[in-house]
């Protein structure tokens, strides 16, 4: 006979999550401030607006306990952990938690066998939480199929991984998911605001100067759980030493990150950047890394820095070397999937690259030049051979005429006029001689000497 259940225990409240994951033994006195601040409902959580409005999944599966399988995409410290132990104290079901780090199938399908009993004696449903869900191979994932597929389970998985990589397509196909931001700032200040004065927090212990304040915000880095926990470590510093006062300098002793001064919207901002472009400019590899340490340790927009690239390696690099373009285009395409800290790396490839890379301004100058003809006035008509003439009536007005296909050419180049007679003749690109750009020097004169028909 079949003796499943025969022996559990019915159904009672729980005062904690089952389980041995994050959310588990977390309400001691000595727990970390980051959990200690754990919001308690849905409207104290911070951040994440996008995912709180009335009838989104969120507040359906918390609010009005609807079963359902989500997956939290985001960041570290955006709050994918705090939604798990939401759902764990405000839904009216069991709640289990696996950690993809020290669990395995075998965790997974005793919660989910268990989940699968309770049901088939009329007992209340389970939420089993997964953290870091990208951590199980396609296997151990393979088994939560059943319990997502029958719901016999609402699935809760946080992950940190792009979930179209790292999650199996059956299980992302199954549940809903909903992608976290990195906190803002406002957010951040937010939450070292109400740490400080929050009974479960610091309860108005210390006090934060405003210089402090900023600091801990800009090490943060978007993550709230980073902020509290350097919070957590200044105080400590500073009642150490007898103070009720947090400052700077004991925040950046007590996180060992040195306090940068450095303010994105003043001046610190403009002159590291300037510095940091005329570095690279100036071929001071060793200088522009310092640049961009000091940026990328205070805390600045690495979209803003990977900008700041694209816009050097056309203006001060360009034909020197035509794959410095592409270089820091690949740049800021991989800083916008990855973000910091890891975009550091990325960004420092292509400072390293733009700083020893040959230097020119030609193209600058020319595009220059033909703008200042163009605003001159010296904006004649097209040549007649050059005029659009795939409409009807376009060869009575002697458009096309004469056209020379330059594919017809000996050489590719076929020798007409192609500027207004205004400009005709004007010569705006005048290539250096460094790097690359010294070859298309010499082929440009050719390809001159070819278009006024005095090549030999």
């Amino acid at each position: 006979m079949d003796s499943d259940g025969l022996f559990d225990i019915p159904d009672a409240p729980e005062l904690t999550p089952e389980g041995t994951g994050s959310l588990s033994g977390g309400s001691h006195s000595s727990a970390p401030l980051a959990v200690r601040m754990r919001p308690r409902t849905l409207d104290e959580l911070i951040g994440q607006q996008q995912l709180l409005g009335a009838g989104s999944p969120l507040r359906r599966m918390i609010d009005d306990d609807q079963p359902m399988s989500l997956i939290l995409w985001g960041p570290p410290g955006t709050g994918k952990t705090t939604i798990g132990s939401l759902i764990s104290a405000h839904t009216d079901r069991r709640f289990v938690e696996v950690s993809a780090v020290s669990g395995g199938v075998k965790d997974v399908r005793e919660a989910i066998d268990g989940a699968k009993r309770r049901l088939a004696r009329g007992g209340r449903e389970t939420v089993l939480f997964v953290d870091e869900v990208h951590r199980f191979s396609k296997a151990q994932q393979d088994a939560l199929l059943p319990g997502v597929e029958n719901r016999w389970v609402s699935l809760v998985a946080a992950t940190t991984e792009n979930p179209h990589f790292s999650v199996i397509s059956p299980l992302l196909s199954r549940s809903l998911l909903l992608t976290l931001e990195s906190l803002t700032e406002g957010d951040i200040g937010a939450m070292l605001d109400r740490a400080l004065e929050s009974p479960e927090g610091l309860a108005g212990g210390v006090t934060l100067t405003e210089e402090a304040r900023a600091h801990l915000v800009r090490l943060a880095g978007g993550d709230g759980r980073r902020a509290l926990t350097y919070l957590e470590a200044a105080a400590g510093a500073a009642q150490a030493q007898g103070s009720t006062t947090v400052d700077v300098d004991a925040a950046a002793v007590a996180v060992d990150r040195a306090a940068v001064r450095y303010d994105r919207q003043g001046d610190q901002h403009y002159d590291v950047t300037s510095a940091f472009i005329k570095s690279i400019r100036g071929s001071d590899v060793d200088a522009a890394l310092h640049y961009l340490a000091r940026m990328a340790e205070a805390g600045e927009d690495p979209k803003f820095i990977a900008r700041r690239l694209m816009i050097l390696a056309s203006e001060d690099i360009g034909m020197a070397d035509p794959t410095a373009l592409p270089t820091s285009v690949a740049a800021a395409q991989a800083v916008a999937m990855i973000g910091f800290p890891e975009a550091r790396i990325t960004l420092a490839h292509a400072v390293i690259a733009l700083s020893l890379a040959p230097k020119s301004n030609a193209v600058v100058r020319a595009i220059g030049a033909a703008g200042d003809d163009v605003r001159a006035g010296k904006t004649g008509a097209v040549p007649p051979a050059l005029r659009d003439a795939h409409y009807a009536g376009a060869k009575k007005l002697g458009h096309g005429h004469d056209y020379k296909y330059a594919h017809d050419a000996p050489r590719g180049i076929a020798a007409q006029q192609y500027a207004p007679d205004d400009v005709h003749g004007a010569e705006y690109y005048t290539p250096t001689d460094h790097g690359a750009e010294a070859a298309y020097a010499e082929r440009l004169a050719k390809i001159r000497a070819i278009l006024r028909g005095d090549d030999r």
